[in-house]
């Protein structure tokens, strides 16, 4: 079973006025319930994990879009600087998915994948995959038969709607609450926060579509 930092349903968080958040958001948030510095330490361990589980493999590390680009970029920097630095070292390419999932703060219970090259080409390779709506994506990856493929997830949330699915490296587990920051968004908006916050209700009809 996945190793994770837990995130306690009854965690007080932090207030914002101890980070530097952005102006225009200040009113929106409630917390800051993962400081960008833990979730930064946290990533460097998982790059550890994964080099020292795929140390030998060919890589396709696939990024899901767009909430995963900020997470994938820098796993992948943590993965490059043990590739220079310690005695096992994985060869590595990267692709890119973007997935749509959500209406407001909603689940639509639906994934929709848009763009994206042709996913023929993992076929025979090694995938490490990062994102939040998995189950779907893995149905399609695997009819293109890859030798194995591997999830990281940053974040897996605690909800009695969940499947039951856990990803095989996992970052933070984390209360049923609508999280933004760290490229996760609500319509888009709070891509550009570096912590990942607890959106208030009023941001949610602040911003909605």
């Amino acid at each position: 079973m996945a190793s994770y930092l837990q995130i306690a349903d009854d965690e007080k968080g932090h207030d914002l006025d101890l980070f530097c958040v952005p102006r225009h958001y200040e009113s929106d948030l409630d917390k800051v319930i993962i400081p960008h510095g833990l979730i930064m330490d946290r990533t460097e361990r998982l790059a550890r994990d994964i080099i020292q589980d795929m140390g030998g493999h060919h890589i396709v590390a696939l990024c899901v879009l767009k909430g995963g680009y900020k997470f994938f970029a820098d796993l992948l920097d943590y993965i490059k600087v043990l590739n220079h630095n310690s005695d096992k070292s994985v060869p590595l390419t990267v692709d890119f998915i973007r997935v749509k999932s959500y209406c407001n703060d909603k689940s639509t219970n639906s994934v929709r994948v848009i763009g994206g090259d042709e996913l023929s080409n993992l076929s025979g390779k090694d995938i490490v995959e990062t994102g939040r709506t998995m189950q779907t994506l893995l149905s399609l990856l695997n009819e293109c038969n890859p030798k194995m493929v591997k999830v990281v997830s940053l974040l897996v949330k605690r909800t009695p709607r969940s499947s039951g699915y856990r990803p095989d490296y996992i970052g933070f587990e984390v209360p049923d609450a609508f999280l933004v920051g760290y490229a996760l968004d609500y319509n888009e908006y709070f891509r550009d926060l570096s912590h990942i916050c607890i959106l208030n209700d009023q941001a949610k009809e602040k911003y909605k579509v």
